[in-house]
């Protein structure tokens, strides 16, 4: 007899997904874009929700076609290359950067008003709170109960409240659009998204969703590759909904907050304004169970994934991944986010480069050189642009600096796009010679 989820165990896994989504990330920089992009807000948000709602939905469903792994999806490009591409995704968005960022928002937002932004306070508090990260990623078999039916519905109920507030009770009006809004909103917001890490945490939470559902006896790969798609899209909904109004919250804020302010700020700054001392409270329980939920995803995910590289155990992984994520935390939110930037700016491309071209494989003949190729003209120009994020931006070639669409972080397009039709041109002509040779 095949196994079927029931309607509630299909949304439960939805809002697990959707719940896995929204971590820090997703909280903090919304509000950013809608206070910096002024009478651009929106312009900007198309470009946000491409990078931050399309591509990780496209990538949940192009994971649930090849089974949920990053290791299927990257085979065209080889077993090693496949392996390098997966460990820096779940490095990225596991102890390195993603992971580390759920202690420090949901510290600046919930208790640095109350202790100020010592060090004291925020190491205390990282120990406090990857002891529970850490004790609930023991048990991922239980994710789709503890998350899926407990904490995902506490978050998604909060998150509804502050979307709800935004639309409601704006605390102000429109600041005028910041430099790089003025001259390019859309693909200012483009890349933004990249800091939300979503593509990068689809691709690995992909195998989290399908283990969710195999947890619940499901073995068929047709059914799980329906019900990881129909979670996907019930995660994209979500997002959707969360990042309008949170786009709303910070383009309304600016005459509460300086326009140059963290996410963190913003958000503590308008439920201030708004709830007064309660909303603080409403806002810290509200930021700690959304970032715990995504620390959680991300520490059984990459558990799973470095369990298989690695002569290590599933539980002492955890534990280790845990402790580095509480290590790298204390570092603080700024630090983090400015060592993020130029990393995901290198590596979003080519991760976007292979998502998408997952799709096309049935229409060549060779499918592994259509993706290496345009992968790696991605990546080259990915890490020029990175480069330009920091400062070592003067020593790269004046052409390097004025490369199509490179001031609007967008110079590894026109490349990849190029590369593409070669090789795509290519395949085509050496496949009709073969066939042309093996018929004579």
């Amino acid at each position: 007899m095949t196994h079927r989820l029931t309607p509630k165990d299909i949304l439960a896994l939805g809002f697990m997904t959707f719940a896995l989504f929204v971590g820090a990330g997703n909280i903090i920089f919304p509000p950013m874009v809608g206070i910096q992009s002024g009478e651009f807000v929106w312009t900007a948000a198309v470009g946000f929700l491409i990078t931050a709602v399309g591509l990780p939905v496209i990538t949940v469903i192009a994971l649930a076609r090849v089974g949920g792994g990053i290791d299927a999806l990257s085979s065209p490009i080889g077993k090693a290359a496949g392996v390098v591409l997966a460990t820096v995704c779940y490095l990225a968005v596991g102890p390195l950067f993603a992971t580390p960022r759920t202690a420090t928002v949901s510290f600046e937002v919930g208790i640095a008003p109350l202790t100020g932004d010592g060090d004291l306070p925020l190491l205390v508090y990282s120990l406090i709170y990857f002891a529970l990260v850490i004790g609930i990623s023991l048990y991922p078999g239980k994710l789709l109960d503890t998350v899926g039916h407990v904490l995902a519905p506490l978050k998604i109920v909060a998150l509804t409240v502050l979307g709800l507030a935004a639309l409601l009770w704006p605390a102000g009006s429109l600041a005028p659009a910041t430099h790089d809004y003025q001259r390019a909103a859309f693909s200012s917001g483009f890349v933004n998204g990249y800091l939300t890490m979503d593509t990068l945490g689809a691709l690995v939470f992909g195998i989290v969703i399908v283990n969710a559902a195999r947890s619940r006896g499901i073995d068929s790969a047709k059914l799980l590759t329906r019900y990881t798609v129909i979670a996907g899209l019930i995660a994209g909904v979500g997002l959707t909904l969360v990042y309008l109004s949170l786009f709303k919250l910070g383009s309304d804020s600016a005459s509460i907050v300086d326009q140059q302010a963290n996410g963190a700020a913003i958000l503590h700054a308008y439920v201030q304004h708004t709830f007064g001392g309660m909303g603080s409270i409403f806002l810290a329980v509200l930021i700690f169970v959304a970032c715990i939920v995504t620390a959680v995803g991300l520490t059984c995910a990459c558990a799973e994934f470095f369990e298989g590289l690695l002569p290590l155990t599933y539980r002492q992984l955890v534990f280790i991944l845990g402790l580095f994520s509480m290590v790298v935390s204390n570092l603080g939110l700024s630090h983090l986010i400015q060592f993020s930037i130029p990393v995901l700016t290198a590596i979003y491309p080519p991760c976007i480069v292979l998502v998408l071209l997952s799709f096309t494989l049935k229409w060549w003949h060779k499918s592994s050189r259509i993706i290496v190729l345009p992968m790696l003209v991605s990546l080259v120009f990915g890490i020029i642009d990175a480069i330009k994020t920091t400062e070592f931006k003067a020593l790269l070639p004046g052409v390097a600096q004025n490369l199509p669409l490179a001031d609007q972080g967008l110079a590894w397009l026109p490349p990849s796009l190029m590369m593409l039709v070669l090789v795509a041109v290519y395949d085509r002509v050496s496949g009709h010679q073969s066939t042309t040779a093996h018929q004579q």
